[in-house]
């Protein structure tokens, strides 16, 4: 196996479990390692450190295993078998009522560069690096075998793989083949799914407990669901007792997907109306309707995917808010997120706070969110606690 020595010092983040090697900690590697290869790293007296994927970029390897252990089937079958039994004790497995989680969350489950979400009985698997596009075909079959209710796997990291590598990805069913348009089951909800064209795996599963919080809430509300998406906050606030609830996205495919999950649910339901409209254009707009909404959500894409873009990102965060804490009505409720890695917790309270000072409304923090049980963070890798939330009483 090739060996990728570090500088001296360089292995301290790796005796913290740290599961990212940096390119600028190499001090040498002993061979030539394709991209996606599976490497041994040693410190800078070639004592054993790690085992991982290598990958051409800043992070130069990403770990799978600090034991040297054999890498083989049983190794990867084991690691979806944990997964699994954790999703299962969490209560997340559950026929009839909720069967829609993710199953692997990447380093929360030690296996850096994968994500894959379950629909009923179908996974969808994204790969974020060539190692784990190089055994596909290894791990779903592993899932099929340790996760009793899925019988098709699908694949989809066209988008999600380095665009640097020499491969040609394509999408599909790696086992099995459904009707891509599935009904997912998520809190006696259902909800159309389409990992065919839709964004991520189809889903925004992240947000289950928050949609749940708010239904909470909604009882007697005018709601505005900014970002919607797939409609999923606009369903659960319908279910609980909303007196009116606006959807509203830039794309017109997410508004006809909003509309389908609403039939679903609410048919005919004249309390829903979707408005296919850029955000800051329709709040800018409001002001013919000032103040008309008790709880508005705001849950945009990531602003910031990379550090270059985090100024520009928080200062969309905070017009953003600005704008929301304009036209919420006193007493108002706002849902207010942030799903950019690079942009911290610190960060993004104070871009919320900057803009509840611009409005110079009253407002308090009832809650503090973050990302569900299924999406764990290894709590050696803070950088995969991704997902903020807050939720603000305006007075």
């Amino acid at each position: 196996m090739i060996t990728v020595q570090l500088k001296p010092k360089k292995e301290e983040s790796l005796l913290r479990f740290h599961p990212w090697v940096f390119s600028g900690a190499i001090l040498r590697i002993d061979g030539k390692p394709t991209e996606g290869e599976l490497v041994e790293v040693l410190d800078s007296n070639r004592n054993f450190l790690a085992l991982g994927h290598f990958q051409i970029g800043s992070i130069a390897v990403r770990v799978v295993s600090f034991e040297n252990l054999k890498v083989d089937d049983d190794f990867w079958a084991k690691k979806i078998r944990n997964a699994y039994v954790m999703r299962q004790s969490l209560g997340l497995v559950a026929p009839g009522f909720n069967n829609t989680y993710r199953l692997i969350h990447g380093e929360g489950d030690s296996l850096p560069g994968l994500i894959v979400d379950v629909y009923d009985d179908t996974a969808v698997m994204q790969a974020h690096s060539i190692g784990m596009h190089e055994i596909r075909e290894t791990l779903a079959r592993a899932i099929v075998a340790n996760v009793p209710e899925v019988k098709n796997v699908f694949y989809k990291s066209e988008t999600t793989l380095p665009f640097k590598a020499a491969i040609e990805p394509e999408d599909g069913y790696l086992i099995g083949q459904v009707n891509p348009e599935i009904k997912a089951l998520e809190n006696g909800l259902q909800f159309h799914v389409d990992w065919l064209k839709g964004q991520k795996t189809g889903f925004f599963v992240d947000q289950r407990e928050n949609r749940s919080l708010l239904e909470k809430y909604s009882a007697g509300k005018s709601v505005l669901n900014m970002f919607c998406y797939t409609g999923g906050f606009s369903v659960y606030a319908l279910r609980g007792g909303a007196k009116l609830v606006h959807s509203v996205d830039s794309s017109a495919k997410a508004i006809d997907l909003t509309d389908k999950n609403m039939e679903i649910s609410f048919p005919n339901d004249s309390r829903h109306t979707s408005f296919a409209e850029d955000a800051f254009k329709y709040l800018n707009n409001l002001h013919t309707l000032e103040q008309q909404y008790d709880l508005i959500i705001l849950d945009p894409p990531a602003f910031a995917k990379h550090r270059e873009a985090l100024r520009n990102a928080l200062k969309g965060y905070k017009r953003l808010n600005a704008k929301a804490f304009e036209q919420i009505k006193p007493g108002g409720i706002l849902f207010t997120f942030s799903c950019s890695q690079v942009v911290s917790k610190e960060q993004f309270r104070l871009a919320v706070f900057s803009a509840a000072a611009e409005s110079k409304r009253n407002v308090r923090i009832l809650h503090q969110l973050s990302q569900p049980a299924d999406h764990p963070i290894n709590i050696y890798h803070p950088e995969g606690e991704y997902l903020k939330g807050l939720v603000l009483w305006v007075e």
